[in-house]
């Protein structure tokens, strides 16, 4: 197990105009798992590399166990990697494929055996030893995968989404066997992801990317709760948060625009108040929306069902608010069909609100928990 620092670690390519990577700071914990979370294209699976040593960093610098690894081979970091691509070898069995690292190390044979054999054992896949790679489900191959990382005993795990070849049911059931293996064996872990649902059910911290910048590392809950800005927002949670352009009026008192009235709370109203702009991005989560039967309630939004999601436990309805769609979460015995204008409700304690121009969070102001409506 080790520490890894990134310390101000940056990422030009040649012949590039801006960094692939800007200035990215973060120390894990000694055995912590931290997802590298974003958009294709943010930088996530550049960082990971460049901790691996697959790219080299061109400003700032990385240590893995108080080692600066400047210049050091990847073979040399006691790092091991998982690839979205399982890269196992084809001609060789299960059992060798798992080897091979050992085998190149010069490990004794009795030695690589016991690790082949105590890998197999937590990974569940003693009965595919003999077996190649072609034999295999999706799923055992990334078990295989994970099995030829851990045989290595590194200090640090990389994993490069190494879900994103399984189908939506393996992804679940392998993200949640990664989590186990992660508890038993306790070794820092670094995990790619473009799935912010994995990234906030595996991660006990997240760095949220976009445009090769970190936006926000936090755990999954402040992320949720307490998101930087307005694309932490709306990138973490499912379905994605709602986003208003709000006039605000009576000194922070309400909010409004076409087709929406909303009222605020005493904090927000400081918030507001102090800020003293006259427009910002009011925020709403699909599950603190609820159907309403009062059209002159306080907080209240009106507009034309235009998408109905059943889905079991819950419903899904995208609602044209003026302009704007509006995604709610309502019960299933609440029978709306598309084409039927409705009436949405918020709590006030339950507004998020961001700067129009910066888009970042106007701080004073707490969201708890969700309720149920």
């Amino acid at each position: 197990m080790a520490v890894v620092e990134l310390s101000n670690v940056g990422k030009r390519y040649p012949g590039a105009e801006s960094l692939a990577v800007e200035d990215f700071n973060l120390t894990s914990e000694d055995g912590e798992f931290v997802v590298l979370v974003g958009p294709s294209g943010c930088g996530k699976t550049t960082t990971m590399r460049m901790i691996a040593g697959l790219e080299e960093h061109t400003e700032g610098a990385i240590k893995i166990g108080g080692r600066d690894v400047t210049g050091v081979a990847p073979k040399d970091r006691d790092i091991a990697m998982v690839f979205q691509s399982y890269a196992l070898y084809p001609h060789m069995t299960v059992r060798d494929n798992m080897a091979f690292s050992l085998k190149l190390k010069k490990y004794a044979k009795s030695d690589i055996k016991k690790r082949v054999d105590d890998a197999a054992a937590v990974l569940g896949i003693e009965p595919l030893l003999d077996r190649k790679p072609r034999a295999l489900s999706g799923g055992q191959r990334q078990r295989v995968a994970l099995g030829r990382a851990i045989v290595r005993q590194p200090q640090v795990f990389l994993m490069d989404e190494p879900l994103s070849n399984l189908d939506a049911k393996l992804r679940v059931d392998m993200r949640a066997e990664i989590v186990k293996l992660h508890r038993k064996l306790g070794v820092t872990t670094f995990y790619v992801t473009h799935d912010q649902t994995e990234a906030m059910t595996m991660g006990q911290r997240i760095a949220v990317m976009k445009d090769g910048l970190v936006q926000q590392i936090d755990s999954p809950n402040t992320l949720y709760q307490h998101p930087a800005n307005l694309f932490v927002a709306g990138f973490i949670g499912t379905p994605s948060m709602n986003f208003l352009t709000a006039e605000v009026s009576d000194n922070g008192q309400a909010l409004s625009g076409p087709d929406f009235q909303l009222a605020t709370d005493g904090p927000r109203r400081s918030v507001l108040a102090d800020h003293g702009q006259t427009q910002v991005w009011a925020g709403i989560r699909p599950e603190h929306l609820h159907l309403s039967d009062s059209e002159s309630a306080d907080n209240r939004m009106q507009g034309q069902v235009e998408v109905v999601e059943p889905l079991g436990a819950m419903t899904m309805i995208q609602v044209l608010i003026g302009d704007t769609r509006v995604t709610a979460q309502i019960k299933p015995h609440q029978m709306v069909a598309m084409g039927d204008t409705v009436t949405l409700g918020c709590p006030s304690d339950k507004l998020y609100l961001f700067d129009k121009d910066s888009e970042m969070t106007l701080h004073g102001i707490d969201i708890g928990q969700s309720d149920a409506h």
